[in-house]
């Protein structure tokens, strides 16, 4: 039976990417004898501008009946004093569909170690995963703000935590074998009970390697010796600065995707980067990230390994071949770099 994609395309560089992530999608799709379906909503930007809802009910049912969701780009600075605002969109389709797990690799591509401010030998062998929780912490939390006092409230339980570190612990089963578990235990009372907890389920893995940093060790580790890392699993607040920090380190956020998964519904995959309004209809945003991410639906929604292989290797041999968009110092369009992605899957 076709599994069904829902596509938010979203706004500025959106469009154009999720046209390229598409169609490297239909390519390898009929390579490997995969059928499937897509369903194209609104969402962010665009549909505030045709609804005056970020997130219309119709694609929010769409995406909740699917079997995986592709999502491009959302926001624009029009938006930033707006009431509504895109990403008061996202947050509720996370929380609607319960997305409580965020998967960054960070992987540095041989021919883009240039882009990178670090030095090549401190780079050399990077290969590592961000594992964070999505819907916990102090991000959701009671918030109170006074004349002269704030309050913000950091809030975990046993199931929460539980359940991200079986996510990180079965990733790390299937990679290098080492959990990074990042905390402020030494402080704080939710890090006490995420260390515990941590402790716990490295009980059921003990094949995998198990050590605590606390999160400015971590910070400070993650630009000296990145390469000691394999899966690195923290809160909510940790993980959202953390991940920005490794995205640093291949120099651009241009060939980086991400996952977030759910219990039981579907996941949604997109890029890390923004909606690149400054370039949006200019046809030059680099589409690899969401080539990639499409790589990520295909083996963790749709156990498709093979067919994220193929993907990832056809980026890496079109980088080979010195195809570069102009974020990554060449002058291939968006168009000719998808193709030249295309002709080598």
């Amino acid at each position: 039976m076709a599994k069904k994609i829902v596509t938010l395309a979203g706004d500025g560089i959106g469009p154009e990417i999720m046209k390229a992530g598409l169609e490297v999608l239909a390519t390898t799709a009929e390579k490997i004898g995969f059928e499937y379906e897509i369903d194209a909503k609104d969402f962010g930007g665009v549909a505030i501008d045709k609804e005056g809802n970020p997130l219309p009910e119709d694609t929010l049912n769409a995406a909740k009946d699917s079997d995986a969701i592709l999502l491009a780009a959302i926001g624009h600075p029009k938006y930033n004093e707006a009431t509504v605002r895109p990403e008061q969109g996202l947050l509720r389709l996370r929380k609607e569909l319960g997305l409580f797990a965020n998967i960054r690799p960070v992987k540095i591509f041989n021919q883009l170690k240039k882009l990178s401010p670090l030095k090549p030998e401190i780079i050399e062998g990077v290969d590592f995963v961000m594992v964070r929780e999505l819907t916990g912490g102090i991000y959701f939390g009671e918030h109170t703000l006074d004349d002269d006092k704030a309050r913000d409230v950091n809030d975990y339980n046993v199931e929460e935590i539980t359940r991200i570190m079986k996510i990180a612990f079965e990733t790390a089963r299937t990679r290098g074998k080492k959990v990074t578990s990042v905390d402020k235990q030494n402080v704080l009372a939710t890090s006490k009970l995420w260390r515990r907890v941590a402790d716990q389920v490295a009980l059921d893995y003990p094949d995998v390697t198990l050590e605590h940093q606390l999160v400015d060790s971590c910070a400070m580790l993650m630009i000296t010796d990145p390469s000691r890392f394999d899966v690195i699993v923290t809160e909510n607040l940790f993980g959202d600065i953390l991940s920005d920090e490794a995205s640093v380190l291949p120099g651009t956020l241009g060939v980086m995707p991400s996952a977030s998964h759910s219990e039981t519904g579907p996941s949604m995959y997109e890029p890390i980067h923004g909606s690149a309004p400054d370039i949006a209809g200019l046809g030059i945003a680099n589409p690899v990230s969401m080539i990639l991410s499409v790589a990520m639906m295909f083996k963790e929604s749709f156990n498709l390994s093979e067919a994220a292989q193929i993907i990832e290797n056809a980026v890496e041999k079109t980088f080979e071949n010195g195809i570069f968009t102009k974020d990554l110092g060449g002058q291939a369009t968006t168009k000719e770099m998808t193709q030249a992605i295309i002709s080598n899957l």
